[in-house]
């Protein structure tokens, strides 16, 4: 009990005393006050291992401390070394601006850089070329008789020798032009040869059409050769050449064919053309009084050769219909209203090369030239399997037609009497070409 009382007296004692009951400052969470102006000690260097300093945060320099009183000094402005109280700033460089302007109020959004934008265009062909055969066909005019009716022997025409169906070739090559390859250049050749058979008659009394009073032939009359034959054959032997350069545009990108996701393409076309279409007709007759002292000479030779050259300037478009992710159907119209240059030559020989000549001496070789305007149209067809992005094959179908042009069936002649009944030509007939065709083209 006594020890009791004692711990009471001491705990009251210490309570009751002033200096002794309050709690020390840093209990209370109040820090020490400094000195005005005095600034906080700098954080000592941090330690080293192995001579390498542990990454620490970097020390910023102390803060500056107005007089009591006093009001900041004013800042000084920024200059190109320094920013704020003196952290360097590399001198010329220039921050970025807070705000970047609006691009409606800068007529759109710029273009990229020339190094950038180059890096971006895709990698499409420019070249391309393509091969194909042809077979081909065309119409004749009125046919035109080669000789007299004769009894039981079929009449010959120009028409018992009709075109047949002879084999081409068609070549084409060309270059996509400019970033985005809109716009190309191409060169397309293509021909046909050979177009024509021939028919023959054997009989007695064969008056040929036509006729030659006045003119010798390898120093006998021509008639000769030309009445009263034994035999007569009438042949045909026609070409084609065509030559294009044209221009191709299309707004869209990549036009050489449709886009996979695509299903119709369409661009435009316009270039230059040449077209010849040329007429050989000849007609042999085989003299009845004429012994055969050698190779062909009882034989006369009439060749009417009619050729047409249209020139000029040409109008088209190309539409691809996509009916497959791979197959796609393509037309290509095309239309030139030009000059025709319209030479015939029509001369008589003998099969080994003997020439006639006229009553005055001048010989059977009459050359006459014209100059028109024609018009051509034509359309290609076709189904095109686009085997790759850089290989297509195709299969289709050609139409070609000519007008105002002359052909040797006008021309043949009914006399050949003088000079002057061979010279002229005869244009304002038509034809039409037609046939199918087979190739690829590869793109590179």
């Amino acid at each position: 009990m006594a020890r009791i009382m004692i711990l009471m007296a001491v705990l009251l004692v210490v309570v009751g005393h002033p200096a002794l009951g309050q709690a020390p400052p840093e209990i209370l969470g109040a820090p020490p006050a400094l000195p005005p102006g005095q600034p906080f000690p700098a954080f000592p260097p941090p330690p080293t291992v192995s001579g390498s300093p542990f990454p620490t945060a970097p020390v910023f320099p102390p803060p500056l401390v107005s007089p009591p009183g006093s009001s900041p000094p004013d800042p000084a402005p920024l200059t190109s070394g320094q920013v704020g109280s003196g952290v360097p700033l590399d001198g010329g460089v220039v921050p970025a601006p807070m705000y970047v302007p609006d691009p409606s109020d800068l007529g759109g959004y710029a273009a990229l850089p020339q190094a950038v934008a180059t890096d971006l265009l895709p990698e499409w062909p420019r070249w391309f070329a393509g091969a194909s055969g042809l077979i081909m066909t065309r119409t004749l005019p009125s046919s035109t008789a080669t000789m007299q009716p004769s009894a039981g022997l079929t009449t010959l025409t120009t028409a018992s020798a009709p075109a047949t169906w002879p084999g081409g070739l068609d070549f084409q090559v060309g270059r996509w032009m400019g970033d985005r390859q809109t716009w190309a250049l191409e060169g397309i050749y293509w021909g046909v040869y050979g177009l024509g058979t021939s028919a023959t008659v054997t009989g007695t009394g064969i008056d040929a059409i036509p006729q030659a009073p006045g003119v010798t032939l390898a120093g006998s009359p021509a008639s000769a050769f030309l009445a009263a034959a034994t035999q007569q054959q009438i042949a045909r032997s026609d070409l084609v050449n065509n030559v294009e350069i044209n221009w191709l545009y299309r707004l869209t990108d990549r036009p050489e064919f449709p886009s996979l996701d695509g299903r119709l393409g369409f661009m435009w076309l316009a270039g230059f053309r040449f077209f010849e279409l040329q007429d050989v007709l000849s007609q042999t007759s085989t003299s009845s009084t004429l012994p055969p002292s050698s190779v062909g000479a009882n034989q006369s030779l009439l060749s009417v050769a009619t050729n047409n050259n249209l020139y000029g300037a040409q109008v088209g478009a190309k539409a691809d219909w996509r009916i497959a992710p791979r197959i796609r159907l393509s037309a290509v119209p095309k239309f030139m209203i030009g000059g025709n240059a319209i030479t015939n030559t029509t001369e008589l020989t003998t099969i080994n090369g003997s020439g006639a000549t006229f009553s005055d001496g001048q010989p059977v070789n009459v050359h006459s030239t014209l100059g028109v305007f024609s018009w051509l149209g034509s359309v290609d067809s076709s189904v095109a399997w686009d085997v790759t992005d850089r290989w297509s094959v195709w299969l289709g179908y050609r139409v070609v037609g000519v007008g105002n042009i002359a052909q040797a069936d006008g021309q043949w002649p009914s006399t050949l009497a003088a000079p002057s009944a061979l010279q002229g030509i005869g244009a304002g007939s038509s034809t039409i070409l037609h046939g199918g065709f087979a190739g690829f083209q590869g793109r590179y």
